[in-house]
């Protein structure tokens, strides 16, 4: 029997969300996704020791700010990162820049070039900006200038169109804070995973993107539980933490039947997906025929 990582694996690109050096080589994943409190926790390890000691000497013999400093140790642990990993390597702007678009933008720019200083060329960088008006705007300017970007903290459908309509190259659906908002508003500790508002978030942005033809990469993101990783199966990308990832990695029976399929069907003026055989969801693709609910399974992103 596989492991439920193995299987995940079939239908969707898992992504670690880390910085941890030591955890990508155990589950070697295929992108990593990192943030100023990865790196940060990341720093700490003994095994990092090393890397650290070298930023802060060189960066001291140069008379840097603390702020430059910081954005090399980003930039360095990216780049032993990119070794590690085939696919991407998601470095975020500062999130108090986030309401600024000219200062992410300047931002972005100072990134890549501090990546390709270190010989990694900007196509295998993802850097990561805050969903916000201004920060979907900063994406526009630099993907026009072939600096890819992932949208994170995104909430909503609406938010995720004008992500993908600004030509973002990922987006990050924040599964576990959307359900984190609605236990509160709603009094519940917690919900049946086909019940889940977070969950079904992802759903219903990919649907639509896969309808209208957006190229936007869909990542879930933000876990809670092991359970709604795999109720997400099937979402272009999931960026998953090391523990959660490590909870994936026992053996169990297949959880993917052939009978199961995804439908989509207008709902108003929002494009819903309806769930069958135990809520589990695939992973889909168009099929140009001439109904609009042709959708047939698709087993991963290429």
């Amino acid at each position: 029997m596989a492991s439920t990582l193995e299987q995940l694996r079939e239908f969707s690109v898992v992504v670690a969300d880390t910085g941890d050096l030591t955890a990508i080589e155990q589950f070697r994943p295929q992108d990593c996704t990192t943030n100023p409190s990865l790196i940060l926790k990341a720093a700490q390890h003994s095994a990092s020791a090393d890397l650290v000691s070298d930023v802060i000497e060189q960066a001291s013999r140069a008379e840097e700010s603390v702020e430059r400093i910081l954005d090399r140790l980003a930039v360095r642990f990216g780049v032993e990162l990119t070794r590690l990993v085939p696919g991407f390597v998601s470095t975020e702007v500062d999130a108090m820049l986030s309401f600024d678009r000219d200062a992410m933008i300047d931002k972005a720019r100072s990134l890549i070039a501090l990546y390709e200083e270190q010989g990694v060329i900007r196509e295998r960088i993802l850097i990561k900006l805050a969903a916000t008006w201004e920060g979907i705007r900063a994406a526009e300017v630099l993907e026009r200038e072939g600096i890819h970007c992932n949208l994170t903290l995104v909430f909503g459908l609406e938010q995720a169109v004008a992500c993908a309509q600004a030509g973002a190259l990922l987006i990050s659906p924040f599964v576990g804070r959307i359900t984190d908002w609605y236990k509160k508003h709603e009094g519940k500790d917690s919900y049946p995973v086909d019940e889940d508002p977070g969950v079904q978030s992802v759903p219903r942005i990919y649907a639509h993107f896969k309808q209208q033809g957006y190229p936007t990469v869909v990542m879930g993101a933000s876990f809670r539980s092991a359970a709604q990783v795999e109720a997400l199966a099937g979402c272009d990308r999931l960026t998953v933490s090391p523990a959660l990832l490590g909870s994936s990695t026992r053996t169990r029976e297949r959880w993917f039947g052939s009978s199961r399929r995804v439908r989509w069907r207008p709902s108003g003026s929002r494009t819903s997906v309806k769930r069958r055989s135990g809520g589990r969801w695939w992973k889909t693709r168009w099929r140009a025929r001439s109904s609009l609910k042709a959708f047939a399974p698709f087993t991963r992103i290429t």
